[in-house]
């Protein structure tokens, strides 16, 4: 009976307190549709704002899933596609939404994987991200893009095959390696840590 009675003295204080400290902070919610290439982002204020996106291009693909953003960077430079990522917001790996000047491809693939954004809006939603934090923060990408990489145009079809045949020759041409086995085992690709809603 005395259990009862603390666990119920307990639950009322808790929701007492819970009702004192107000209703919980909300982040932003960035949704990226890839098959209409479009982001719309909801802050918790209510505000809602649609814009056009690029996604990976044919031969690099987009990743799906819902994400946390773990990085912010003002202004990045790629040294894998060498290329310039303002407003930077890092979600998983290498995988980031950020700035690009090629507005004029927004609405269609163009990217190596990344999400672009008209370098405006890049800004307002890096303020954003970085206002109600990263923590807070959901980025849920969802669809096919239009170009997803499963058609290629007969002259690329074409080269493929002629690459592939060189590579076959050069395959039976080259002699046969013997590696000792004490030889050093090349190292994993180190993978940036990223977090993932669930």
């Amino acid at each position: 009976m005395l259990r009862r009675c603390l666990s119920a003295l307990m639950a009322v204080v808790a929701l007492g307190l819970a009702a004192l400290a107000g209703p919980a902070q909300a982040g932003v919610d960035i949704r990226v549709n890839l098959a209409r290439q479009s982001m719309t982002v909801t802050t918790p204020d209510g505000d809602v704002r649609r814009w056009a996106i690029s996604s990976g291009r044919t031969g690099y693909r987009t990743i799906r899933g819902q994400y946390r953003p773990y990085m912010l960077k003002t202004y990045h430079w790629s040294r894998k596609y060498g290329g310039a990522m303002p407003h930077a917001i890092f979600f998983k790996g290498g995988f980031a939404i950020h700035g690009t000047t090629a507005v004029s491809r927004l609405g269609s693939p163009a990217s190596h994987g990344c999400i672009r954004l008209a370098p405006g809006n890049a800004r307002e939603l890096f303020a954003l991200v970085k206002k109600y934090g990263p923590g807070s923060t959901r980025i849920a990408i969802n669809g096919v893009a239009p170009d997803s990489g499963r058609t290629m145009v007969a002259s690329a079809r074409k080269k493929q095959a002629a690459g592939s045949a060189v590579a076959r020759a050069r395959v039976k041409t080259q002699p046969e390696l013997m590696v000792p086995a004490y030889a050093p085992q090349p190292l994993a690709p180190y993978r940036l840590p990223f977090q993932r809603l669930r």
